[in-house]
C-alpha cells in the first residue's frame, strides 16, 4: 500500500505564485520518490493555479495529495464559484495565446474535473486532476 500524504499552499492572488507552486509541487514529488511524474504534474499544476489566479479576485491554494490507491491528486482552489469553462480541443487553441489551459490538463491527466468547495468563509471551487504513480 502506497505511502499517503496531503500537502496545501496557500498563495496570493499574484501570478508569481505560479513559479512558486510548481517549484514546490517539484520538491514534493521528489522527496516522495515520484521524480517520473515531476514534469507532467508541475504543467498541470501550473495551468491549475495560473486559471485561478487569472480568473479571480480573491487569494487562492494549491493542494497535493496522495491517496492509498496510489495516485497523485492535484487540485487548485480560487474564489470564484463557477464552474470553469468546458475545455477545448488543443487542435482549436493551438496558436492561441490563452484558452489551452484545461484542454492540457484534459489531455494530459488520467482523470480531472471541479466540484464548489468553501475554504476561509469563502465560497469557491477546486479544479482538480489526478495523475497514476507508475
Amino acid at each position: 500500500m502506497p505511502e499517503t500524504w496531503d500537502y496545501t499552499l496557500h498563495i496570493p492572488n499574484d501570478l508569481r505564485a505560479v513559479t512558486v507552486c510548481r517549484r514546490t509541487l517539484r520538491l514534493i514529488l521528489t522527496l516522495h520518490g515520484l521524480i517520473g511524474l515531476v514534469d507532467i504534474a508541475e504543467l498541470l499544476a501550473a495551468e491549475l493555479v495560473s486559471n485561478a489566479v487569472r480568473h479571480t479576485k480573491g487569494p487562492a491554494a494549491l493542494r497535493v495529495r496522495r491517496t492509498p490507491e496510489g495516485a497523485v491528486w492535484i487540485g487548485a482552489w480560487d474564489t470564484d464559484p463557477a464552474p470553469p469553462d468546458p475545455p477545448r480541443a488543443l487542435e482549436e487553441v493551438a496558436e492561441s495565446e490563452d484558452g489551452r489551459g484545461l484542454g492540457l490538463v484534459r489531455a494530459c491527466a488520467d482523470l480531472w474535473g471541479w466540484q464548489p468547495a468553501a475554504r476561509f468563509g469563502d465560497r469557491g471551487k477546486y479544479v482538480w486532476c489526478q495523475l497514476v504513480a507508475a
